[in-house]
Order: structure tokens, then C-alpha cells, then sequence
């Protein structure tokens, strides 16, 4: 397995959009026409939308995709080159953003009503989130101050902790936690393990 391989995530893509309230029945015959022409390409995992009112401009979209490499199929696949010509006449884009990995899972709206076009995959629980980014980070703050221990025994604690988190920040986020949330994603989503999966497919 290659290391792009082993360090592939989900990708969640939010975008927010403006209409004018009067074209709300043809926004939602757009985004859904959307939905099922993006469930049609490998790596979809599900799109949905909310208004913060009825009478709001901005809809608030989301979909997802299994990793960064399927996304941009579907973003450079004449199918929705097509469906956001469609749109022009009622939508206009405003702000995009994409997040992957630990932050890449949404908490479900709290104050908006929510149309699901297909479900989304439901965020880990936090304790799950909490124990995985600790296995990282234990083993690698405990390396990270042994070795600048044995360079500089005299540098005291607030020096110390102060070089190991800024060598340990970057190591986390660019390193060890994509790795390790691909690597452990099916715990994270109380899935089978992938040794599991393999012998009830040959059973």
C-alpha cells in the first residue's frame, strides 16, 4: 500500500449559495437534481442542506466524498459542470470550504430544520475522537521529551514543554492524525474491523 493510500479521508465540502425566497421550490428541484447525479460517481457518501428560515436567501449545502481523488472526479465531471450551468439564472455561489479528517465530522444543526438528500455518515462519538488523537499524542510527546532531555537536561519545564508541543503540533495534524484516523476509521464509525470484513466476504 502506498502512503497516499494509507492516508486517505473523507473529504466534506460546505457550501453556502443565495436565491431569492420566491425561487425556493426550483432551489430544491436544482439540489436534488445535484444529489443524484453526484451519487452515480464511486466515493459519494451523501449531500444534504439547510435554511436558517423560509424566508432566508442563503441555503447552506454539504456533500461528502470517501477521499480527496473521487471529489474531484465528480468536480470535474461534465455531469456537474451541466447542473451548475443549470443554476446560474437562480443561484449564486458565496463561500465555499472543505475539511477533512478530525475536522471534517459536522455536529448536526442545532437550530435548523434539515432536508437529508442522503444521509450523511454520523460524526464518531467525541470520547472516540479524544481517545484516538491520545494514542497519538502520548507516545509522541513522550519520545519528543526524552530526546530533548538527553540534548538539553538543564532547559527547564516551561522551555521544555514549549519546544515539544511546537515540534509535536505540526507532526499531529500533518502526520500522525491523517494517518491514524484512515488507519482506525472503521472503530471511529463501529464498523467491523477490516480483518473481520475479509473472512465474512470469503465465508
Amino acid at each position: 500500500m502506498s502512503s497516499t493510500d494509507s492516508v486517505r479521508m473523507p473529504v466534506t465540502v460546505a457550501i453556502t449559495r443565495r436565491t431569492d425566497p420566491a425561487n425556493a421550490d426550483q432551489m430544491i428541484a436544482w439540489v436534488r437534481a445535484g444529489s443524484s447525479l453526484a451519487e452515480r460517481f464511486e466515493g459519494f457518501l451523501g449531500t444534504g442542506w439547510v435554511r436558517p428560515g423560509a424566508d432566508s436567501e442563503e441555503w447552506h449545502m454539504l456533500y461528502r466524498f470517501a477521499d480527496a481523488e473521487s471529489l474531484a472526479t465528480w468536480e470535474a465531471s461534465s455531469q456537474r459542470r451541466w447542473w451548475l450551468e443549470a443554476g446560474e439564472d437562480i443561484v449564486e455561489d458565496q463561500r465555499a470550504e472543505r475539511r477533512t479528517g478530525i475536522e471534517g465530522w459536522f455536529d448536526p444543526p442545532q437550530e435548523y430544520d434539515v432536508e437529508d438528500l442522503r444521509p450523511l455518515p454520523p460524526a464518531p462519538p467525541r470520547w472516540k475522537q479524544g481517545a484516538l488523537i491520545w494514542s497519538a499524542f502520548f507516545p509522541l510527546s513522550l519520545v519528543l521529551g526524552t530526546l530533548l532531555h538527553a540534548v538539553w537536561p538543564d532547559a527547564n519545564l516551561v522551555l521544555r514543554t514549549m519546544i515539544t508541543t511546537l515540534i509535536a503540533t505540526p507532526i499531529m495534524v500533518y502526520g500522525l492524525l491523517p494517518w491514524i484516523t484512515s488507519t482506525f476509521e472503521w472503530w471511529l464509525r463501529g464498523e467491523p474491523a477490516p480483518w473481520r470484513r475479509s473472512g465474512q466476504e470469503a465465508a
